[in-house]
């Protein structure tokens, strides 16, 4: 015996190995409870947390990723001329010319460039338009503002 043993949650660790190699030794009988040595449930309740947790992913990794997926294959089939996409690279263009692999884009005037089909990232919506849009809505706006304002009218004298 050990005269110093080192302890594991209160108990000696020399007891605990002790106590294993004792289980080894007789073959792995079963306990008196009539389970497996190795077992301490039922078989199918020792999978329900690894089902938990595939169900889990499933729903917040797997389907999500699918779904995504599914609408770029539907955004690049119904790829026309005159879209604005962008590249996964970041490359800026209007679609000039489509065929099942490639795709041609006009990234500036007569500068044509062709790129593989399963790179176009998205439709880009065109910055410089869009600050020209909200300007053009806010000039609309004070214009009908004034025409609703009526002339204050004198106050009434007693």
């Amino acid at each position: 015996m050990i005269d110093n043993p080192v302890f594991l949650g209160g108990f000696p660790v020399n007891h605990i190995l002790l106590a294993l190699a004792d289980g080894a030794a007789q073959g792995g009988a079963a306990p008196a409870g009539g389970a497996p040595a190795g077992c301490a449930g039922g078989g199918l309740s020792s999978f329900v947390p690894l089902i938990l947790m595939f169900v889990i992913f499933y729903f917040m990794l797997i389907r999500p990723q699918q779904k995504k997926a599914k609408e770029h294959q539907n955004f690049l089939g119904g790829l026309k001329k005159g879209d604005q996409v962008v590249t996964r690279g970041g490359v800026v263009g209007r679609v000039t010319g489509v065929t099942d692999t490639m795709v041609t884009l006009e990234v500036q005037e007569k500068v044509r460039v062709r790129v593989l089909k399963s790179y176009i990232d998205g439709q880009h919506k065109d910055a410089a338009a869009a600050p020209a849009d909200k300007a053009d809505k806010a000039d609309k706006a004070d214009k009908t503002d004034k025409k609703k304002e009526e002339p204050a009218s004198p106050p009434a004298s007693s």
